[in-house]
């Protein structure tokens, strides 16, 4: 299958024009002409997503981070962005990434369904109408703080969280930002969330959300988005029914000592 083929149905779906100015999405790496057989699906394009593809066979590495952010002044084997993408090329291994353009189409619901939001809203508007970062919704079942966390841990699989504020406050109305979604803070405030999840939450944002009285769970950046590998496999197979698709393990990329 030509490679602009499924190109064309990612970019129908998550279209490009969402993502944010600053950020670098679509095809990063390779040939939109190519044929492509087998599709290796990942958060990131790391050394081991690198290796994976080419024990695969992969042609196409699809990933939610991009690879390249910031243009490269030489790709040579002493740097390790250009020494990934010099692999790729080697081993003729082509590499679409679809990130903010998919946080605002995909990957709020997903979070917002994850953790079993009733009636989930846009929490942080974009200038793109219909379309934001996060959602806000009712808890299936109002219950504490406590109680709360432990079902974000149990859903996302992970080893430990972090929560801030009263473990036995009641939650009855939660906020989901994915990554690093801090930037959600004020908007889950102004519309009255009990407690925001999100990632990479620095420890100043966390303890004056709690002044405030937002309490907060950060299940981390891994933690929060994971949840794309499995989805866009899903899509790819419901798409694409004659590709072979594979999924990058999921594996947190730090341990707990």
């Amino acid at each position: 299958m030509k490679l602009s083929v499924i190109i064309s149905v990612l970019e129908n779906e998550y279209p490009p024009h969402l993502a944010e100015d600053w950020d670098n999405v679509g095809l990063l790496v390779g040939d939109a002409d190519a044929e492509i057989s087998s599709v290796l699906v990942s958060l990131d394009v790391t050394d081991e997503a690198v290796e994976r593809a080419e024990e695969l066979g992969a042609g196409l590495i699809l990933t939610h981070h991009p690879l390249i952010f910031r243009p490269l002044k030489k790709v040579t084997e002493q740097d390790f962005i250009a020494r990934r993408i010099r692999r790729m090329i080697r081993a003729d291994i082509n590499y679409y990434a679809m990130h903010t353009n998919f946080d605002l189409a995909g990957m709020a619901d997903l979070n917002a369904a994850d953790l079993g939001l009733i009636d989930p809203q846009i929490l942080t508007e974009t200038v793109h109408p219909g379309y934001g970062y996060g959602r806000i919704g009712s808890v299936s079942e109002p219950c504490t703080l406590r109680e709360f966390a432990a079902r974000v841990r149990e859903a996302a699989a992970l080893p430990y969280i972090r929560v801030y504020g009263d473990p036995e406050r009641a939650v009855s109305t939660a906020a989901v930002s994915s990554g690093a979604g801090k930037m959600s803070i004020d908007d889950a405030l102004r519309l009255g969330a009990d407690v925001l999840v999100t990632g990479d939450l620095d420890y100043h944002s966390a303890i004056d959300a709690a002044a405030r009285g937002l309490a907060t769970v950060d299940a981390g950046h891994y933690g929060t988005e994971y949840t794309f590998i499995r989805f866009m496999a899903g899509f790819m197979r419901e798409h694409f029914p004659g590709l072979a698709v594979h999924e990058m393990e999921v594996r947190q990329p730090y341990i707990v000592v």
